[in-house]
């Protein structure tokens, strides 16, 4: 009953009620965004949602568009200026994607959208990720973000789907208010957001323990 009907209806009215709510703090980041980094100032790219339906994720851009002599984009760490990592260990970025939380692409709680490319390397217990609706934060942003392995996201996010409950959503939702005042988790250990995920290779981290998969 939860899944099924309450959580989305708690979705639309928290979503909305934010929207208004914290629209000043919107309109001054969006202004901060368009003086530091130019334009666009908002952030859109496809990702997989809902049974892997994609859609256009929206995020207040964090990064400069700098490119080198052959016109390729320079590394994350490069464009990421002192600015935009400000943006991500508050989060702000984040607050966009409200509204596609009201349109019904996401859900406040839930595992995180990742890249499209990233479809046809997850293996089977992977792939019940996308059970449920991406959330703006879920079960593996509570327990290390982006200082995770990937099979520890995953596991972690395959938990959220398989145990997802009221209690379980209160229960983040609190823990992410922690998490950003913590400015924890932001970067991974080798990089300065998350290493490019490439596929599970042996083991998989399962409900806390290792179960041998082949990819």
């Amino acid at each position: 009953m939860y899944q099924k009907y309450i959580k989305r209806l708690l979705d639309i009215i928290i979503s909305f009620t934010a929207l208004v709510v914290l629209s000043p703090v919107l309109l001054v980041t969006a202004a901060l965004v368009r003086i530091k980094l130019g334009a666009p100032v908002i952030f859109h790219q496809d990702r997989p949602g809902y049974h892997e339906k994609v859609f256009r994720l929206c995020k207040f851009r964090s990064m400069t568009d700098e490119r080198g002599a052959d016109g390729e984009l320079l590394p994350d760490e490069v464009r990421l200026t002192g600015f935009g990592k400000t943006l991500r260990a508050t989060s702000l970025d984040e607050l966009p994607e409200l509204w596609n939380i009201l349109k019904g692409d996401m859900s406040l709680i839930g595992p995180r959208p990742l890249l499209v490319k990233y479809l046809p390397l997850y293996n089977e217990f992977q792939r019940h990720r996308h059970d449920v609706r991406p959330g703006l934060t879920g079960w593996a942003q509570v327990n290390g973000r982006n200082a995770i392995t990937w099979e520890q996201r995953f596991a972690y996010d395959v938990y959220y789907v398989k145990h997802i409950s009221f209690l379980m959503d209160l229960k983040i939702l609190f823990q992410t208010v922690a998490v950003v005042f913590r400015h924890s988790g932001i970067s991974s250990a080798t990089d300065a957001t998350m290493e490019a995920f490439t596929g599970t290779k042996s083991s998989v981290e399962k409900d806390g323990g290792q179960q041998e998969t082949d990819f």
